[in-house]
């Protein structure tokens, strides 16, 4: 029987295991490497720990201004480029925000529970708001409060229409250091923040009308505060009638 050749030996000889009849030194193949172990691309820190082992009951250190900035320019340009209008980068700052809301009510309820209301921990109780005054007094304090570090400057009901309340803020820090153009003079940026309030409110119950239920507007004609944005939250009819229904019952 003829000894076997070069291209006759078996797949065992493509990981370096030398078949029998077959010599390595006098033929053309060459041996390849056993496949190496599969290992993840995630990286982890040097502690070995990751976001998911913080103590969420601890407020996080306060976030670098300019890298807030250089991120937060970055989320418009992305927004920007796949935009064909302002009203279009505007419904999508909003909708980037709007699941961080979701996540905040829950988060801050947790820590103010943890807190307590003597500061001793395990020793409060945080409650949802049930109430559209107290929902909106809960973004204008606490929600501020963990985004920017201070409250909002005013809170105010319309007086022409039931469901829609007013959001002051004076010199919203998400256009600090935003450069717009003179074609795109009516964009708000804060648009994003107004994201976040629609989304604490979804969360809370208390829901807004659809496509236009919390945005931001440039409060015109302020020369102290030439940046002053309103943020208009519209609540629906049947948060309305909730509300109306509770003042009836005492509630």
């Amino acid at each position: 029987m003829p000894a076997p050749t070069s291209d006759s030996h078996s797949s065992n000889g493509m990981y370096g295991v030398q078949p029998p009849g077959v010599d390595f030194k006098d033929s053309n193949v060459v041996p390849l490497a056993p496949p190496k172990p599969f290992q993840p691309s995630l990286r982890y820190p040097s502690s070995r720990k990751t976001i998911y082992d913080r103590n969420l009951s601890r407020a996080p250190p306060t976030t670098s201004l300019s890298a807030f900035a250089h991120l937060f320019n970055t989320i418009i340009t992305y927004h920007h480029a796949r935009s064909g209008s302002v009203s279009e980068i505007e419904t999508r700052l909003n909708r980037a925000g709007y699941p961080l809301g979701l996540k905040f009510l829950d988060l801050l309820l947790y820590r103010q529970g943890q807190q307590g209301s003597a500061g001793t921990k395990g020793s409060g109780q945080a409650t949802r708001p049930t109430r559209i005054l107290e929902l909106l007094q809960f973004i204008h304090g606490p929600l501020y409060r963990l985004l920017f570090g201070r409250p909002a400057d005013a809170l105010e009901q319309s007086t022409t229409k039931k469901n829609e309340y007013m959001i002051i803020d004076n010199e919203p820090l998400v256009n600090t250091y935003i450069s717009i153009p003179k074609e795109m003079s009516q964009l708000n940026c804060a648009a994003f923040v107004a994201g976040i309030i629609e989304g604490v409110c979804d969360a809370a119950g208390f829901g807004t009308e659809e496509g236009q239920g919390v945005t931001a507007h440039w409060a015109e004609g302020d020369e102290m505060w030439p940046g002053k944005t309103i943020f208009l939250v519209r609540f629906r009819d049947s948060v309305v009638e909730r509300e109306e229904g509770l003042k009836a019952a005492g509630g």
